[in-house]
């Protein structure tokens, strides 16, 4: 920390003849009060600003600090306050004053006292500055003793380094010694030789010596002076080092001067610290003696007051006494007898009529209290009895209003659900039956339903006029639609429900279908509807999930490929649901191959499944309300249903087709079409299976929305995108076709799953009223993924998906490096198909290894899921398209903060915190809408600024989130309602 003390030491000498002088050598002026500068300094400067910092902090004198003051631009030296003077040498103490007590009194003001008590404190102030200051300077020391050490240790590793470049160095000098001696044999050699060359006799010794001995010299001169030109170059680059490394110690000593300057420069910083402190304690010894002269000063006020008096009644005697100068001097003097007793008599006279006006104020003062207080204990029995009869209205209230409920229950007990009303007229009896038997004629309604409404009618059921009244206003279609409703209600307690997928949660769960089909289906269950699930027995499925597994002793045969293959059917229960598994004895294996999807035969092996999940449902001869197929994996179910099942007697249900994402829409070549039983000649046509894209193929997904008789998908924006040709990939003119019974639903989220108060694989559960929990979970996980936790309040951003294009990867690798540039902390759970995705994204996980701000776990794990759910702060969901959508649901019932782009689901889910337009109890998120690096930036940095800067609404906006209701409820009531209306249709067409 650097500080900056403005402080101003002046002292004043007041004489009889001109006030304040401020002449004076040993004074000077300062402005009071004086206001203490301070700045916080985030880092440690480096080497070359220490210099400046130490010269900052150092202790200006005490003229410098007068022409500091003078030059500042603080808002204190803009407004002008009088001087106070003090003695500036420390060892004094205030001089008398060398005026009487009244003068005294009228030099010193009441803003001067101000003045004084306001330095006083500013004075406390600038100690307590002074000792953080050395508390800084202290950290500051042992931070430049460090690097004092860390640069002594790699001095000594140089040191080091030298010493055995100069042993290098001996041991080549010695080696090029070694050398140059047996060159100089090899040239005495040679000279002996040319000496002996003209004896003949010693030719065949020299032959002999030269190709032998002289052929060795040779052999040995030459290595030797390859050795040679190999030491030479060792030996410069050695000294080339050897240069670097001088040029190192160099620079290292010139850095450990500048830190033993530093501890120089902090040796005399702390002398003049401990100066500046003993100073302070002088002033504010010398400071506590004021309150002695503020007190006296009172003292001399008073003295001041009765002096002032008394000068006025004695000029009063003195101009009587000049107007009668002409009278006798004896008169005179017993005048002036008289007026002293006079005056000491009008003194008594004024005394007693103070006190009597004070004590007249008083009397009367007392005299409006007790009104005051007699009206106030009026106003209090009179609200008394206010309160009372309120409180007798309310009990009174209260007791009318339980009577009518205890009269209403006993009434509701004793009438029974058919029991006759009796409170209406027989005109609106009359008036039901004309309507029943009009539609009757006009054929809008069947004879035998027309009969059954008769009856009720008759019989003046509840139900009929509770449907009355409640669609009077509404049109006749609907009116209809609930009348039939009661016919079928009759007959059946709740409706026959059959999802066939291809994925279940959490026994076999890829995406967001798999918590499709158990959410809904719960729901359903609990509403009192017969729900029961088809899946394939894939051999990855989570059989642990399914209770009470067992095959049946069954054996049905189902069409494919011109032939008839057998299933084995299993049955057991996953969450509370029957469930029935088909496994197909088909070489080509099809649900055996370790995964759910991408397998080349794909469109083969669900069309397998379709044709053999409708066949049992004919062989168990089951007889269900509805069939609810799912994507294009089941989308086979409404041909086949309609064209291939139906005439053989299955023909009580209606087909209700969902797609969750019509980016999978399940094409194949026509003629792929014939494996199950399906005529392409008759299907491969525009306003049937024929792709819109290319005529010979065909599209199941297609085919599902023209024969299905309700077609949803998954969120009211996205069904608005996918009649788009954007957005429909294709389809969107088929959709437009049918749109009459295409409709989008939200999904819900399984709330017994998705529950932080009983998760199990929580390490603390938690919930809105209670968030400390969200804490520790936030720091098991960030235990268990090796993050770092030295700021609790770090933000913590999640993303959980599958990397694929359509979940925006590039904003999600953007948002990793921007969640670190912006303090926080980012933790990614999922995995790619795409395999250049995978590596990319393996590549960021290897940078990121041993962060300690980044993690990414490019694999799915379901308890991990829930763990980062948990301890995330924010969920970032940045799709470029998104049907629905799961995450931001989930992330919001656990507490963190969803940050989405307005697509698809998440639109109709997320509403943005700071948009004006929606209601506030609405507002649960970030949002944006351009899927671009700007958009995520803009949203990211909101979100984080929210959660940093103000705790206190992001709690809040937490605990909202937490508590929006996301469960299948209201979905459920939609699609039973869509079921009803189907249902009853169905019925109503074949009656007729």
């Amino acid at each position: 920390m650097a500080s900056k003390l403005t402080t101003c030491f002046i002292c004043w000498n007041l004489n009889s003849n001109n006030g304040f002088n401020c002449n004076n050598n040993n004074t000077r002026v300062m402005h009071s009060p004086f206001q203490p500068y301070c700045k916080m300094r985030h880092r440690i400067p480096s080497s070359r600003h220490k210099r400046q910092y130490i010269k900052k902090a150092s202790h200006p004198s005490i003229d410098g600090a007068l022409n500091q003051n003078q030059n500042s631009d603080d808002d204190s030296l803009h407004n002008f306050n009088p001087p106070i003077l003090l003695p500036l040498n420390n060892n004094s103490t205030p001089s008398a004053l060398n005026v009487n007590g009244a003068e005294r009194a009228e030099q010193l003001s009441g803003s001067q006292l101000d003045h004084l008590l306001a330095m006083i404190k500013n004075a406390e102030k600038n100690i307590l500055l002074l000792n953080q200051a050395r508390v800084h300077a202290l950290e500051d020391l042992e931070k430049i003793l460090a690097e004092k050490e860390a640069l002594q240790g790699e001095i000594n590793v140089l040191a080091m380094r030298l010493a055995e470049s100069d042993v290098r160095i001996e041991v080549a000098a010695q080696e090029k010694t070694r050398v140059e001696l047996l060159e100089g044999e090899l040239e005495k050699l040679r000279s002996e030789l040319a000496q002996k060359g003209s004896i003949e006799g010693r030719d065949a010794e020299l032959h002999e010596l030269q190709n032998g001995v002289f052929s060795d010299a040779i052999t040995n001169n030459l290595s030797h002076n390859d050795k040679i030109h190999s030491l030479t170059e060792e030996l410069n680059s050695i000294r080339e080092e050897n240069a670097t490394l001088k040029n190192a110690i160099e620079s290292f000593k010139a850095q450990l001067n500048d830190v033993a300057n530093n501890d120089e420069r902090l040796a005399v910083l702390e002398k003049e610290r401990l100066s500046l402190r003993s100073a302070l304690k002088d002033m504010e010894s010398k400071l506590s003696i004021f309150p002695e002269d503020v007190s006296e000063l009172s003292t001399l006020r008073v003295e001041c007051k009765d002096l002032s008096d008394k000068v006025e009644n004695l000029q009063l005697l003195l101009d009587k006494a000049t107007k009668q100068d002409s009278q006798a001097v004896t008169v005179l003097q017993q005048n002036q007898d008289l007026q002293r007793k006079v005056d000491k008599l009008e003194a008594s006279l004024e005394e007693a009529n103070i006190y009597k006006l004070s004590s007249d104020k008083l009397q009367k003062s007392n005299e409006l209290m007790q009104q005051k207080i007699k009206l106030l204990e009026s106003q209090l029995q009179k609200s008394d009895e206010d309160i009372n009869s309120y409180v007798q209205l309310y009990q009174q209230s209260v007791k009318e209003f339980q009577d009518t409920l205890d009269l209403l229950k006993k009434e509701s007990k004793r009438r029974a659900p058919d029991e006759p009303v009796e409170d209406m007229p027989w005109e609106f009896w009359s008036r039901l039956l004309l309507l029943i038997d009009g539609w009757a004629l006009e054929k809008k309604i069947s004879v035998d339903d027309a009969k059954l409404l008769r009856e009720k009618v008759w019989k003046r059921d509840k139900s009929v006029s509770d449907v009355y009244m409640a669609y009077k206003e509404k049109t006749e279609h609907e009116a209809i639609s609930a009348f039939l409703g009661l016919t079928s209600s009759a007959t059946s307690p709740g409706l026959y429900v059959i999802h066939i997928a291809a994925e279940m949660a959490p026994v076999a769960k890829v995406g967001g279908l798999g918590d499709v089909i158990s959410g809904l289906s719960k729901a359903l269950q609990k509403k009192g509807h017969l729900v029961e699930i088809i899946l394939p027995k894939y051999d990855c499925m989570q059989y642990d999930r399914i209770g009470d597994l067992r095959a049946l002793d069954v054996v049905i045969e189902s069409y494919f490929d011109g032939q008839l293959f057998k299933n084995k059917i299993w049955v057991g229960t996953v969450e509370g649901l029957p469930v029935y598994f088909i496994e197909p004895h088909h070489p080509g294996k099809f649900f055996w191959r370790g995964d759910y999807y991408g397998a080349h035969d794909d469109f083969r092996r669900f069309s397998y499944f379709s044709r053999a999940a409708l066949e049992f449902l004919l062989q168990a001869g089951k007889k269900p309300d509805i069939i609810h197929c799912h994507d294009w994996q089941t989308a086979f179910i409404a041909p086949l249903y309609w064209d291939v099942y139906a005439p053989k007697g299955l023909n009580s249900a209606r087909i209700c087709f969902t797609c969750h994402n019509f980016e999978y829409q399940g094409t194949a070549g026509a003629s792929e079409l014939e494996a199950c039983g399906l005529d392409s000649h008759q299907l491969n046509r525009p306003d049937r299976m024929q792709d819109n894209s290319a005529h010979n193929r065909v599209n199941s997904v297609k085919g599902a929305v023209v024969y299905s008789n309700i077609v949803t998908t998954v969120s009211p924006t996205y069904a608005q995108e996918v009649r788009t040709a954007e957005g429909g990939k294709g389809l969107h003119s088929t959709l437009s076709t049918h749109s009459k019974k295409f409709i989008g639903i939200l999904n819900g989220i399984d709330t017994d799953i998705w529950n932080p108060a009983t998760d199990p694989f929580l390490q603390v559960q938690y919930n809105a009223n209670d968030l400390q929990g969200k804490s520790e979970n936030k720091e098991a996980l960030r235990r268990n993924l090796g993050l770092s936790s030295a700021d609790v309040r770090r933000p913590l951003v999640g993303c959980i998906t599958r990397l694929v294009p359509q979940k925006g990867v590039h904003l999600i690798r953007h948002a990793i490096y921007l969640t670190l540039e912006l303090g926080g902390q980012f933790v990614l759970l999922g995995s790619s198909p795409v395999p250049h995705i995978q590596r990319e994204f393996e590549g960021i996980a290897n940078h990121f290894q041993n962060h300690d701000h980044i993690r990414l776990i490019l694999k799915y794990d379901e308890s991990l899921s829930h763990a980062i759910y948990a301890a995330s702060d924010m969920f970032i969901i940045p799709s470029i398209f998104e049907p629905c959508g799961l995450t931001q649901m989930i992330s919001m019932r656990y507490g963190a903060i969803p940050i989405a782009r307005k697509t698809g689901g998440l639109n109709d889910s997320v509403f943005d915190v700071d948009d004006d337009t929606i209601p506030s109890q609405f507002r649960n998120g970030f949002t944006f809408l351009n899927a671009d690096e700007k958009g995520i930036n803009d949203a990211l940095v909101r979100a984080i600024n929210l959660f940093t800067n103000d705790p206190k609404s992001w709690k809040q906006l937490v605990q909202k989130d937490m508590n929006i209701d996301f469960s299948w409820d209201s979905s459920a009531a939609q699609y039973e309602e869509l079921y009803s209306k189907s249902v009853t249709r169905g019925r109503a067409t074949k009656r007729a």
